[in-house]
């Protein structure tokens, strides 16, 4: 499908035809990434993963754990 660039205040624009978002699960707001490869544009969308806590924990190790920070003395009724 061929389609024009457009000038958009400082910067080009492209339309994304409805039937190409459908297929790429993209919509108004969403995040892509633009790449140059080969001389070509490339677009891809950004699919944020989401972890658990137990995921997340899993990859804490004494390596890359840090190591306990002073904060001075209790102001309030903490409990140390």
């Amino acid at each position: 499908m061929e389609t024009t660039i457009r000038k958009w205040g400082n910067s080009l624009a492209l339309r994304i035809p409805k039937s190409f978002a459908a297929e790429l699960g993209i919509e108004d707001g969403a995040t892509v990434e633009l790449t140059v490869a080969n001389g070509r544009l490339v677009l891809t969308p950004v699919t944020g993963r989401r972890y658990t806590l137990r995921q997340l924990l899993r990859r804490v190790t004494r390596r890359n754990k840090h190591a306990a920070v002073e904060t001075g003395p209790a102001v309030g009724r903490e409990v140390w």
